[in-house]
């Protein structure tokens, strides 16, 4: 039995009926027209394999959900299909208006509907007729993938001027003719909108192979001609390589029996209205969600549509893992404004959630949101983590999390009303509040209402404050403790001052340590680090030992660094005044060597005299070799000032392999400590639309919309010292980054 989303996909495939009937007849129809002319009223019997494709500009992917590949037999008349290994199924009046009788299933790949429908013969019994043998060897699926080669591709759809006419041009069919007894070709559009229900643009090419001698080109363009397309309306493209494995018109005389395999390539387009129309925003990214089991989850989004408003001919579309779902049933509810309802949850639903709008002014693709399917709800959700109290510096931002179980929605609240994005509100609807640019106003309470179909819990109350200060929070120590290898595996720190309308330059002490950790019981220490800063390819400075040099001393002690005891150590450090830009520090053994170091980066601004236009530190970064025990990566960090900071962490793995960075660590594990306490941890960002907006905000490389084994964790922390410790989830090792980012 289909579900009903199936059931929405099997819809689809019985749209493809009249082409099945064409590639029927039409073979019969060259071979003997005057025959076939006679017997108008022929009808076809038939098994049809089908597997779908979806393009958006140059890409192509398999598509429809989940279910890319079909199986369908269909008949005219009732009667019973068997299969291998003698499996029966009785045919059902599927199309009333056309009597038509069908058997359809979809799929998730080829092997799955070879394990249903194998290979081998198939017979189909219908009264008053001899019985129809089907012979199913290897499947005959055209190599050859249909794909739209040219045009005007904008936001994953094909835009088109309707006033004027429009060639489209299409890859070659290479086996047309020379697999299975005949090829067949056809392109079409059709209406996506209720505004407009015909279909246009149809073309049909049929070459029997073969015995039969009439001979035909396959098409490799379509002209859409000016004005057949509505302006400001969205269509759907389909574009099929057909190979018919066989044909039978001698059984049933004056019928057709066939088996064709199909290639067929859906697309959207969308004609550019008369008049500019403007293209619609994403305001409101649907939410991580935890669905119950059995229960439902919904994703709510926002879109702007300029001042016209929203348009007649929206149309509302949402993908899962990347792929369509196609909306109807009781399964997936489009709500009003175009969010989603997903119903009778099960562990196959959990996964990433995409949402698009498209009008006649463009497309719009929010971000992904990622649905994890818990346990059957019994109740209301329970609030496992509480939001915390802020006390931020006014201007800068404050982050409150809450975290529940079972919750499927999130309603923020200040002073007791509802919160909604915009004025420096973000994540109104998620587990993650940002308020950015605080101003007095924002001073008050703030809790989170969290529900599921059971019912609603609503968080403690936390207040932020809100507070006029010239020691304002901020990074002012950063370090790395890693193994220092050779070659590429050096220990390199990379740290950026600056601060928006900050000048002039910060004192920084940078400090190599190897022969200084062997007190505190660090084992296989690098004997001889040599310290070199950069900025870009330009070499600062180098250091290959300290010598017990006085101002080093003092400033290490007027910082808080821990003392280094002998001066004739092989420990390295510089101390110089850096304007506003972006720094490394690269340690590596002088000799050649390896073992275990420490980074460490120092605001040494004198106490008392830093001011909000003083430069700062406001992002660290390392990059090293992550090992297992005492070899994990750690990255320590102190917020000074009177006020908590926000702060973004991360730590890469995956997403390094684009930079060509090889042997990555597969799956980081980010744990945040303050001394020996866990605050957070986090294993797999999600696609978390805040994660991901605020790494956009600070300058971050993107990691892309949807999950990724990555980690990362937004959080306001007050003044204290804090460690990052990366290590890989499995136990296993490789090299990772790590990054701290101030969140302004």
């Amino acid at each position: 039995m289909l579900n009903p989303l199936e059931e929405r996909f099997m819809d689809m495939i019985r749209g493809f009926k009249g082409r099945f009937f064409a590639v029927a007849l039409a073979p019969a129809l060259l071979a003997a027209p005057a025959a076939h002319a006679a017997s108008s009223n022929s009808t076809s019997f038939g098994i049809h394999m089908l597997h779908t494709y979806s393009q958006t500009s140059t890409t192509i992917g398999e598509s429809v959900f989940g279910f890319p590949y079909a199986f369908a037999f269909q008949s005219p008349q009732s009667g019973t299909l068997t299969i291998p290994g003698n499996s029966q199924f009785a045919l059902s009046l599927t199309d009333t208006l056309n009597q038509d009788f069908l058997l359809d299933d979809g799929f998730t790949s080829l092997a799955s509907l070879q394990a249903s429908f194998p290979g081998g013969t198939y017979t189909f019994a219908t009264s008053g007729n001899p019985n129809l043998s089907y012979s199913l060897g290897p499947p005959l699926f055209p190599a050859s993938v249909p794909q739209v080669t040219n045009g005007n591709w904008q936001n994953k759809v094909l835009v088109i001027d309707p006033a004027s006419s429009t060639t489209l041009n299409f890859s070659t069919f290479s086996e047309y003719a020379s697999a299975g007894v005949a090829g067949h070709m056809l392109f079409s559009v059709n209406s996506l909108t209720a505004a407009d229900s015909v279909n246009v643009n149809q073309q049909i090419v049929t070459l029997p192979v073969g015995k039969l001698t009439v001979s035909a080109t396959p098409f490799t363009s379509y002209t859409i001609p000016a004005n057949t397309l509505t302006p400001g309306l969205s269509y759907y493209g389909e574009l099929t390589f057909d190979t018919v494995a066989s044909l039978d018109t001698t059984t049933i005389p004056g019928d057709s029996s066939i088996v064709v395999y199909s290639n067929t390539l859906v697309f959207g387009i969308v004609a550019m209205p008369s008049a500019p129309v403007p293209a619609p925003t994403i305001t409101t990214n649907p939410a991580d969600q935890v669905g119950p089991l059995g229960g439902s989850a919904t994703f709510s989004v926002g879109v702007d549509f300029g001042a016209g408003g929203q348009p007649a001919t929206t149309a509302w579309l949402w993908y899962f893992n990347g792929q369509f779902i196609y909306l109807g049933g009781s399964k997936y509810v489009l709500n009003s404004g175009g969010g989603l309802t997903i119903n009778n949850l099960t562990q196959a639903d959990a996964g990433t959630y995409t949402f698009a709008v498209v009008t006649g002014g463009g497309l719009a693709t929010s971000k992904a949101a990622t649905l994890t399917i818990g346990a059957l709800s019994s109740g209301p959700p329970t609030i496992t983590t509480q939001p915390a109290s802020q006390n931020v510096a006014i201007g800068s931002t404050a982050v409150f999390h809450v975290a529940a179980s079972s919750a499927t929605s999130y309603q923020w609240m200040f002073n007791g009303n509802p919160l909604a994005d915009g004025g420096g509100i973000s994540g109104s609807t998620a587990a993650t509040l940002l308020v950015g640019g605080a101003s007095y106003a924002d001073g008050g309470s703030y809790s989170c209402a969290v529900s599921n179909s059971a019912g609603t819990a609503t968080s403690n109350p936390a207040s932020l404050t809100v507070s006029a200060t010239s020691d304002i929070g901020r990074l002012v120590n950063i370090s790395c403790r890693a193994t220092v290898g050779t070659g590429a595996n050096i220990l390199i720190a990379g740290f950026v001052v600056g601060g928006a309308e900050t000048t002039g330059s910060e004192q920084l002490l940078v400090r190599g340590s190897g022969p200084a950790l062997v007190p505190f019981g660090v084992t296989g220490a690098l004997a001889d680090p040599q310290l070199q800063l950069y900025s870009g390819p330009t070499l600062l400075g180098t250091n290959n030992g300290w010598a017990g040099n006085a101002q080093i001393a003092s400033t290490a002690a007027a910082v808080g660094a821990f003392g280094w005891s002998s001066p004739t150590s092989h420990d390295a450090a510089l101390l110089q005044p850096l304007a506003a830009g972006a720094y490394t520090a690269q340690i590596a053994g002088q000799s050649g060597d390896t073992g275990v170091a420490l980074a460490e980066i120092y605001d040494a601004t004198p106490a008392g005299t830093y001011t909000p236009t003083t430069p700062r530190i406001i992002n660290i970064s390392a990059r090293v070799q992550v090992g297992t025990g005492g070899n994990i990566l750690i990255a320590g960090f102190v917020v000074g000032g009177t006020t908590s900071k926000s702060v973004l962490i991360r730590a890469s793995g995956p997403a390094l392999a684009p930079f060509g960075v090889t042997g990555t660590l597969p799956d980081p594990m980010l744990g945040l400590f303050s001394g020996t306490t866990l605050l957070a941890s986090n294993t797999g960002w999600g696609g978390d639309a805040q994660i991901a907006a605020t790494a956009d905000a600070v300058g971050a490389f993107s990691w892309g919309d949807s999950g990724t084994p990555d980690s990362a964790l937004l959080l306001t922390l007050p003044p204290g010292a804090y460690t990052a410790q990366v290590s890989g989830a499995s136990g296993d090792s490789g090299v990772a980054l790590v990054e701290v980012y101030e969140v302004p």
